[in-house]
């Protein structure tokens, strides 16, 4: 039997229900589970043989302390997904790596915080209207779609380069027919959703109005979703790839390694899936116990 805590945040605005269901399925394969919440100083990180990061969804606004945390956790337990991970998969700078190798994805203009000109180097992309967000960020919080030439996309480009890193977009009017997500645990897909923007907007999430249906992942979906995995850096226990149509293909929108909502409740038995996943990883450590 192991000890696993799975982290989330401390906002009672939104209690995720997701993390206390997959500790239950953890409980019912033998394994004590709790959920705690990351930065709690109370919590004894060596006490636990697996910390799983589920909703951890804070971090966007502390991130060096964030990165921190994980390199101390795997320190004395072990983190999945891995620090590696986390540290690469949360700027989304990864996404112009991915576009790099081959990977179809939406084209971006990377901006380092403070760069100069910043408005003469969106405007010399040529794109017509832009999604602006920062390079560090979750669930659109800080995003603006705009036409590339306007004052207001102009403002707000300014303004998040002198708070942080940026990436630019030439919008997708794909977003709005549904932005699709594929899960994986263990590397199996378990399920997919489709994200539907309310109308009149793009933002997908239902915090923004968005609606979600249970969606059948196509062959190119699943390849895309494949080939984007195999860039990771280090072995991955979940992940979600988040897809949309761009001139008929599927392109990377996504790649949520860190704390993606995973969307159990769409999909009966996934819990089950997610936490079998999570399981199968304790295995070598508990044969090397038992054989040592």
């Amino acid at each position: 039997m192991s000890r696993i805590a799975l982290c989330t945040w401390s906002d009672p605005s939104y209690v995720d229900p997701e993390p206390p269901a997959i500790a239950a399925e953890l409980r019912a394969l033998g394994h004590e589970a709790e959920v705690v919440v990351w930065h709690d100083p109370a919590v004894d990180w060596a006490s636990f043989d697996l910390v799983v990061i589920r909703s951890t969804w804070d971090y966007f606004d502390r991130l060096d302390e964030y990165l921190r945390w994980a390199d101390q956790v795997d320190s004395v337990s072990r983190i999945i997904n891995s620090p590696r991970v986390i540290r690469w998969n949360s700027h989304k700078g990864y996404l112009l790596e991915l576009g790099a190798v081959g990977l179809p994805v939406l084209p971006a203009l990377a901006l380092a915080r403070g760069a100069a000109d910043p408005v003469e180097r969106l405007v010399a992309t040529g794109w017509d209207e832009v999604v602006i967000k920062p390079a560090v960020d979750g669930g659109a919080r800080g995003a603006l779609k705009a036409p590339a030439r306007s004052p207001e996309a102009w403002a707000h480009l300014e303004a998040l380069v002198a708070a942080g890193d940026v990436i630019v977009q030439p919008y997708a009017p794909g977003v709005e027919v549904g932005e699709v997500s594929l899960f994986f645990f263990g590397g199996e897909l378990s399920h997919a959703v489709r994200k539907v923007p309310k109308p009149g907007d793009y933002r997908v999430q239902a915090l923004h109005g968005g609606s979600e249906q249970v969606h059948q992942p196509t062959p190119a979906e699943l390849d895309v979703a494949g080939r984007a995995m195999e860039c990771a850096p280090d072995a991955l226990v979940y992940a979600r790839v988040d897809l949309i149509e761009v001139d008929g293909e599927p392109t990377l929108m996504e790649l949520e390694l860190i704390e993606p909502d995973l969307f159990l409740r769409m999909a009966p038995g996934s819990a089950a899936r997610f936490a079998a996943a999570v399981a199968a990883t304790l295995q070598p450590a508990e044969t090397a116990k038992i054989t040592g």
